[in-house]
């Protein structure tokens, strides 16, 4: 087991594991005790749970992770949920970390169901934000398809690059945050996340996921997302028998929109 009482902060650059085709994922650490995990959403990182992060590492070793594909973690061809689920277990091995509490937004909730229903014994307590367990609608392919059309080799600034996705994706918050994939390497501006395996592998991203955990969890929704409608709830309820559901006044990015009524869902859950 590791020494939960380690330096506030440790960052781990993913090196790739042979064991099951999982990998090592790239993770921050801020604080000690027992683990909470976050898992970010599509086209996300770790990065996102900023200052939410910041305020539980007063109670918890925070461990914000970055998928595969996504942030500073290895890239893959195939990037199924069990895939997924595999790599962070890879990653909790390493750290030594058998039992956590594990939270994720969106995509990172479909991740997080995948991994409670595989590794029940990892779990504590599972909270998903905005996310159930039905096939959803393409709303993302666009976004993707936009950004594999800019042509990075003509752009010096991330100016140009917002300028160059204005007119297929003209919401400015939707390109600010997809921005923050933007990343210059030696001079040269690319996406740091795997563009052309994320459409490759969007078809599983969409799919109804069979899972069930029979622990605690939370279910967070946003009440003006229509990510978890009331029919979505009656079906959670049949896989998650005991689930607790939270309704915040949001759309589908709770967590930013309101989040110290989502820091307090979260600690009188996990309280």
């Amino acid at each position: 087991m590791p020494d939960w009482n380690t330096p506030a902060l440790v960052y781990h650059s993913a090196n790739s594991s042979i064991l099951n085709h999982a990998m090592q994922l790239h993770y921050q650490i801020l604080g000690q005790g027992q683990p909470l995990v976050f898992l970010h959403g599509l086209f996300g990182s770790g990065d996102n749970w900023g200052a939410i992060a910041r305020y539980f590492s007063q109670h918890y070793q925070v461990n914000s992770v970055d998928l595969r594909n996504h942030g500073c973690s290895p890239h893959s061809d195939t990037q199924t949920y069990p895939e997924m689920a595999g790599d962070l277990l890879d990653t909790l091995n390493a750290l030594g970390a058998d039992q956590i509490h594990l939270l994720g937004h969106s995509f990172g909730g479909k991740v997080a169901m995948q991994f409670a229903t595989q590794y029940p014994q990892r779990v504590n307590k599972l909270i998903v934000v905005d996310m159930g367990i039905r096939a959803y609608a393409d709303a993302h392919t666009q976004l993707i398809a936009a950004m594999q059309a800019v042509d990075l080799s003509q752009a010096q600034s991330r100016g140009e690059v917002d300028k160059a996705l204005a007119a297929a994706i003209p919401n400015l918050a939707v390109r600010q945050f997809l921005l923050t994939n933007l990343v210059k390497t030696e001079g040269q501006l690319h996406w740091r996340i795997n563009l052309p395996a994320l459409r490759a592998n969007y078809a599983h991203f969409q799919a109804a996921l069979p899972a069930h955990y029979e622990k605690p969890c939370l279910f967070i929704r946003g009440e003006r997302s229509d990510y978890v409608r009331q029919k979505d709830i009656v079906e959670i309820q049949q896989q998650f028998p005991r689930a607790e559901f939270v309704s915040l006044p949001t759309d589908h990015w709770v967590h930013a929109e309101q989040p110290q009524l989502f820091i307090q869902a979260v600690e009188d859950f996990l309280s």
